[in-house]
C-alpha cells in the first residue's frame, strides 16, 4: 500500500508491443525526478519541511513538484508557461501550490527566458526560497534509479536501446546511466525538436513545435551529451503521426514526445534489430487533444516517413533528421 498518491502515480508500466519492442509508459514521468530531488534536499538538510520550493515549468514538472511538495510538507511556487492549462491550474490551486504564468508568447525562447527572469526576481525578493533548477541541477537524476532497476528486472537480459526525449537530461540520460552502471549494454537514442539549442538545432525553426519538454531554446546544463549514441530531430507533424499511429496500433494514448520517440524507435529497430528497444511515454495525451490529436485525419502514414541522415548540423532539415552523435565534427 502506498503512503501517498505521488508514490502510486509515478510507477511506470512496461508494455510489450511486439518482440523486442517495449513501451515504458508513465502517467507523468517527472514525479520520479521531483520526488528524488526533494527527498535528497530534505535528507541533506538543504531544505526543511515548510520551506518554499520554486521552479519554472511548461506543465508536467509543475504537477510533479506540487505533488512532491504535498508529499513532504513543502510549499510550492511555479512560474508557468502559457501552456499550463485550466485542468492543471485548478489541481495546483487545490494542492496548495501557487502559480503565476508569464505573458503569452509565440516564441519558445522568449517564453523560457521570461520564466527564468521572473524566478530571479522572486528569489531576490525571497532569498529563503529554494530554486529546484530542473534544467541545470544533476540532483534530478537521482529519482530515476528506481526506473532503471524496473527495466533491469523486467526486460530480458541482452543489449538494450533506450529511446526518449532528451528534456532536461534527467530522464533518458539518467536511466541509461544507471543501467550502464549495472553492467547492461545500452545504446541511448535522444529525441529533440527543431529549434532546441541542446543538440544544436536552434537555427532550424519549427513554428508548430509545442513539445518544449524534450528540448529547449535555452541551455540545459544537466544534459550529459556524451551519453547519447544517436540523436533524432523530429518536427511537430512527424510527432503527431507517431502519436496517432501508436494509439491506433496499441491503444496507448500518450503525449507528442512519445509520438516522436515511437517513430524514432521503429526506424532504429529497422536499422539494428540486435537489441531490445524500450521507448519512453512520458505522459498521457490529454493535453494534446485539440492541438494535435484532433488533426489525426491529416497525419501522414508513418510508413511514408524517413529521416534525413546528416554528417553536420548545417545539414539539419525538416521534417526529420538523424545522426550518430559521436561522429559529428
Amino acid at each position: 500500500m502506498h503512503d501517498h498518491i505521488a508514490e502510486a502515480v509515478k510507477k511506470p508500466d512496461l508494455i510489450s508491443l511486439e518482440p523486442d519492442l517495449v513501451c515504458l509508459r508513465f502517467e507523468t514521468m517527472k514525479i520520479y525526478s521531483a520526488l528524488g530531488a526533494v527527498r535528497h534536499l530534505l535528507d541533506s538538510g538543504a531544505v526543511k519541511p515548510g520551506d518554499t520550493l520554486i521552479d519554472s515549468s511548461s506543465g508536467i514538472y509543475a504537477q510533479a513538484l506540487a505533488l512532491a511538495c504535498h508529499r513532504y510538507g513543502m510549499k510550492c511556487h511555479i512560474v508557468g508557461s502559457t501552456t499550463v492549462d485550466r485542468t492543471l491550474r485548478i489541481q495546483l490551486e487545490i494542492l496548495g501550490a501557487t502559480l503565476e504564468q508569464v505573458r503569452p508568447s509565440k516564441n519558445l525562447r522568449l517564453d523560457q527566458e521570461l520564466r527564468v527572469r521572473r524566478i530571479a526576481e522572486i528569489l531576490e525578493a525571497n532569498p529563503s526560497y529554494h530554486w529546484m533548477r530542473q534544467y541545470h541541477d544533476s540532483i534530478h537524476y537521482l529519482g530515476y534509479r528506481d526506473v532503471a532497476q524496473t527495466i533491469e528486472a523486467e526486460v530480458p537480459e541482452g543489449p538494450l536501446a533506450l529511446v526518449g526525449g532528451v528534456g532536461s537530461g534527467a530522464s533518458t540520460g539518467a536511466i541509461a546511466g544507471y543501467l550502464r552502471d549495472a553492467g547492461r549494454d545500452v545504446s541511448l537514442v535522444g529525441v529533440q525538436p527543431f529549434g532546441s539549442v541542446t543538440f544544436g538545432s536552434e537555427h532550424v525553426a519549427d513554428p508548430d513545435m509545442i513539445i518544449a519538454g524534450i528540448g529547449s531554446a535555452i541551455e540545459f546544463r544537466n544534459v550529459r551529451h556524451k551519453a547519447y549514441d544517436r540523436v533524432h530531430w523530429v518536427n511537430f507533424d512527424c510527432a503527431v503521426s507517431g502519436a496517432v499511429s501508436l494509439l491506433r496500433t496499441s491503444g496507448i494514448f500518450a503525449g507528442l514526445s512519445t509520438g516522436a520517440a515511437y517513430l524514432t524507435t521503429l526506424w532504429e529497430k529497422r536499422r539494428d534489430d540486435s537489441r531490445t528497444y524500450v521507448f519512453i511515454a512520458a505522459d498521457t495525451g490529454h493535453r494534446y487533444v485539440e492541438s494535435a490529436y484532433a488533426q489525426h485525419a491529416k497525419a501522414p502514414d508513418i510508413d511514408t516517413l524517413k529521416p534525413h541522415e546528416i554528417t553536420s548540423l548545417d545539414e539539419l532539415r525538416h521534417p526529420w533528421s538523424t545522426t550518430s552523435w559521436p561522429d559529428l565534427p
